[in-house]
């Protein structure tokens, strides 16, 4: 009876220090997984290097280069062709393009019949200096002979042209046919009156060498504009610069 407690005391679970690993356990793990890491890290290495390479080989890869001729069809050209062969707008005498013509009357008209009595100076400069030498002369002497900037400050005159159609000639791929609308707006004595012009305007354009300063090698040498509804005969005259004698 005496060898009981004794045995009893044997079957007790070890105080919980005597239960962790021995330290070389530990140190055999750790170093497994240093082992793991190293190993991965040499794997990733090639990896690496090639994502790299595919990298480079792209920067230095030419682009795409793709030409739209004027009818919309699309054309894939060679890279080393693309590359090799100059631009023929460098020389400055590449012929410009419908989208180019198109792009550049509206800009013209947008620049020239949008204004208001803060901007009227800017906006009717930058018109001005779109035209050719000839029709700029002109248009300034129509407008110092009606005091066109005047009146504009003087009746707080604003004018919001609204493109509606732009059409080029069928026997003239210069010239072409704009519709709009002006709506006008007058401040007199703190009251506004409005009204809305629809007009026909007539554009006819000229090339130059392409330069710096003008990269189309484009410019307005002709101007007319016929209002059609709205206002009186000669409203159009009166918020549009006076521009019935610029029509070649």
């Amino acid at each position: 009876m005496w060898l009981k407690p004794a045995l009893e005391k044997s079957d007790q679970p070890a105080p919980e220090q005597l239960r962790y690993s021995r330290y070389y356990e530990h140190d055999g793990a750790l170093r497994a997984y240093a082992n793991r890491a190293m190993l991965l890290a040499f794997l990733s290495l090639p990896t690496a290097l090639v994502a790299i390479c595919f990298a480079a080989y792209v920067r230095l890869e030419p682009p795409t280069v793709i030409r739209v001729d004027s009818s919309g069809a699309a054309q894939l050209i060679q890279a080393k062709a693309a590359i090799g062969a100059p631009l023929s707008s460098q020389n400055g005498n590449g012929e410009p393009t419908d989208f180019e013509k198109r792009a550049y009357v509206r800009l013209f008209l947008e620049r020239y019949l949008n204004f208001s009595p803060g901007s009227v100076n800017q906006n009717l400069a930058a018109g001005l200096n779109m035209m050719t030498v000839n029709l700029r002369q002109s248009a300034l002497a129509q407008m110092e002979k009606d005091n066109t900037v005047g009146r504009i400050l003087d009746e707080q005159i604003t004018s919001v042209f609204h493109l509606r159609s732009l059409e080029a000639a069928k026997d003239d791929g210069l010239r072409f046919t704009a519709f709009g609308v002006k709506e006008v707006h007058r401040l007199h004595d703190q009251q506004e009156s409005s009204e809305s012009l629809v007009a026909e305007f007539e554009v006819r354009l000229i090339t130059e060498r392409r330069s710096e300063e003008n990269p189309s090698g484009l410019l307005v040498a002709g101007y007319g504009e016929r209002l059609i509804a709205g206002g009186s005969p000669d409203a159009s005259l009166k918020t549009s610069a006076g521009n019935r004698n610029w029509r070649p």
